[in-house]
């Protein structure tokens, strides 16, 4: 018995689990270790950095929330992580459907498909400041700018994504409903969104994660506003405070809650949106 399970064991993909597990479980720990620390506990020694607290403590979590305006600054990550995972799945869903079904014969809906898809290789530094100078000249250097260019920025993925996923939902569907005399439009939202549910998933999680961690967009779009979202708020407090490690450390785990939450929410999704996502 031991024999057929020692042989089953594939020791090349089992090490690299390990590995990945090693790169990803070792930082979190260093996180919540130091988060909990006062300053007095860390010392230049490796032993003293690795061990657990002597007392566990949330007075750093408080400072570094007083610090960072945290309460604002989670109300406006939340207001554009939200208002971008609702707008794309709604755009890019019904834009992925019109795509989809069309592309296969007609030459005009195929380059539209290519010519979206291919803005995920135009690197965001070209974009930035025309972005920033159109977005002042428009007036849309606010939150609603950031949103805006947030939908268009995950456009591209999103749409390789739904037209992918619609490629496993048989056209009979839409065909039985325009026998009972519903329209596309109708056939869209009644059965072809709800059937889409695991990809919305995907999408919402791999959208929020972008938009929440992004820094570079509302600085540049919004230099000098003074409203500020966890990772913008999170750069002056490391900038201001880089010292000191266990404040720092704090705001990082602060920041890093809501996304988990999120994730873990919509986990059992993802992984068939993914791989049901990936079939053209």
């Amino acid at each position: 018995m031991y024999e057929k399970m020692k042989a089953r064991v594939n020791w090349p993909i089992t090490i690299l689990l390990f590995i990945g597990l090693i790169t990803v479980a070792f930082p979190l720990y260093m996180t919540i270790v130091i988060a909990f620390k006062q300053p007095s506990e860390m010392t230049n020694s490796i032993s003293g950095i690795l061990s657990l607290p002597a007392h566990w403590s949330l007075s750093n979590f408080a400072q570094a929330m007083e610090l960072t305006d945290f309460w604002r600054s989670l109300g406006n990550s939340l207001l554009v992580t939200i208002s971008t995972v609702v707008l794309c799945i709604l755009l890019h869903s019904l834009m992925g459907f019109a795509v989809g079904r069309n592309k296969a014969h007609s030459k005009v809906y195929n380059l539209v498909y290519l010519f979206i898809v291919s803005g995920m290789f135009v690197p965001f530094a070209i974009l930035m400041m025309p972005l920033a100078k159109q977005t002042a000249e428009m007036h849309l250097d606010n939150w609603a700018g950031v949103i805006i260019l947030y939908v268009v920025f995950y456009m591209p993925m999103n749409l390789l994504l739904y037209t992918g996923y619609l490629v496993n939902i048989p056209i009979a569907l839409e065909e039985a409903a325009r026998v009972d005399g519903a329209s596309t439009w109708r056939t869209f939202w009644k059965i072809i969104f709800p059937i889409m549910k695991p990809m919305h998933a995907t999408v919402a999680v791999i959208t929020a994660l972008a938009v929440w961690n992004d820094v570079m967009t509302p600085l540049i779009i919004m230099s000098g506003k003074g409203s500020n979202t966890l990772p913008l708020a999170q750069l002056t407090f490391q900038t201001q405070f880089g010292t000191n490690y266990n404040l720092a450390f704090a705001s990082y785990l602060l920041a890093l809650i809501p996304i988990i939450i999120f994730y873990v929410i919509c986990q059992k999704h993802i992984i068939n949106g993914v791989v049901n996502g990936a079939v053209k």
